[in-house]
């Protein structure tokens, strides 16, 4: 596959600033739970997190093709995208629905690092990936919505100015479709933490700062409605499928580094007088992953292609997701297998991307789940949920 020479010095120029921030950084974090706030304003700095953006509003007006490349790159060179790229494929929503007043106010304060959008509240405690199901109840009062509710794995919530919240607005029960009646808004958490919003952490197994949010008459404008009331399901499926070909661009970029990094340990350690890496029973594995990872890459790039071309990416980005997530953690596993007991140390990194890898088979959206929508939306089997 022929890359085009813009995207080529994309992966350059990220590789660059990745450097930056090696292996010590990162165990560090992971060791204190700290975000990594040093390396997303340098992402912001740099104009990667911005990509998406408009010219007009300080962004580089760049394509879906190009923040997978920014998001891959991050993974293979070892970094940790996943404290940045909610800003990514929240963007998509502001920026086909939002209004030109919206748009105006917030893109060129979140393309120089003054706001920063990554917090996106949509799962719940007791709907999960069943998004139609939530509970999260916003009403009209005057000039105000009145927002009462809970949302949960809401990541980086701590560490964001803005939030981009889906709730009802119409209960179920007075609409014909379960699709309808939801509404996206805007949220500026700095006016709302700590009166009517209030953030609790996660501990997980890997840094993503994820969160429970609860809101409790927490008063919004109305101005931060986005698009039309009761039509907000819509407007997040098409930022949803932005969001899983830029995770499966990151599930990519991961593969690769588990694939170096287990070539590399395989032609340098030597047991009984040779390479463990001249062994078939160790050659074979890290082969077969790497025919997987291109394989997925393939679908990924075909995935942000349909979307850069205005199509309804559904069915791309979903398999994209799919694929990628288990070629990343296949290697993952190959990876440690490799590597043996040192694939447990810390100082290797391969136990922390180890953890990190395990989770994009689980999220954003599990593989049950794509399956499921495959069967129904693509082969035409009967609906299973």
């Amino acid at each position: 596959m022929q890359e085009s020479e813009e995207l080529t010095e994309i992966r350059r120029a990220v590789r660059a600033l990745c450097e930056e921030f090696p292996g010590e950084y990162w165990r560090d974090k992971d060791r204190t739970r700290d975000y990594p706030a040093e390396f997303v304003d340098a992402l912001t700095r740099s104009g990667f997190l911005a990509a998406l953006i408009p010219e007009e509003f300080g962004g580089s007006g760049l394509k879906l093709d190009a923040a997978s490349v920014i998001m891959e790159e991050i993974q293979a060179s070892g970094c940790n995208g996943g404290a940045a790229h909610a800003q990514m494929y929240i963007m998509n929503t502001l920026l086909r629905y939002g209004s030109d007043a919206q748009k105006a106010e917030y893109l060129p304060k979140i393309a120089n690092g003054e706001l920063r959008l990554q917090a996106f509240g949509v799962s719940e405690p007791t709907s999960g990936t069943d998004t139609l199901s939530l509970k999260t109840r916003a009403t009209k009062d005057g000039d105000e919505y009145v927002i009462n509710g809970q949302k949960i794995w809401t990541s980086r919530a701590e560490h964001s100015d803005l939030m981009l919240l889906l709730a009802r607005t119409t209960p179920r029960e007075e609409v014909e479709k379960r699709t309808e009646g939801l509404s996206i808004f805007l949220v500026d958490m700095r006016e709302v933490v700590g009166k009517g919003m209030t953030i609790k952490p996660i501990r997980t197994m890997m840094n993503h700062s994820s969160c429970e949010v609860f809101f409790d008459d927490m008063r919004i404008p109305a101005g931060a409605l986005i698009g039309e009331e009761g039509k907000g399901f819509r407007y997040i499926l098409s930022g949803m499928n932005a969001e899983r070909v830029l995770i499966a661009a990151e599930c990519i970029g991961d593969a690769k580094w588990f694939i170096e990094k287990a070539k590399g340990y395989a032609n340098e350690r030597e047991v009984f007088g040779r390479p463990i890496g001249q062994n078939q029973g160790v050659q074979f594995p890290i082969a077969r992953c790497y025919a997987q990872m291109r394989a997925a890459e393939l679908m990924v790039h075909h995935a942000a292609d349909v979307y850069d071309q205005g199509g309804n990416a559904g069915e791309e980005a979903n398999m994209a997701k799919l694929l990628a997530s288990e070629a990343s953690w296949a290697a993952a596993d190959m990876c440690v297998q490799t590597l043996g007991g040192f694939g447990f140390a810390e100082e290797y990194d391969v136990e922390r991307k180890f953890r990190e890898a395990r989770l994009y088979t689980v999220a954003p959206i599990s593989t049950n789940l794509i399956l499921s929508y495959l069967s129904e939306h693509v082969l035409g089997l009967p609906r299973s949920y």
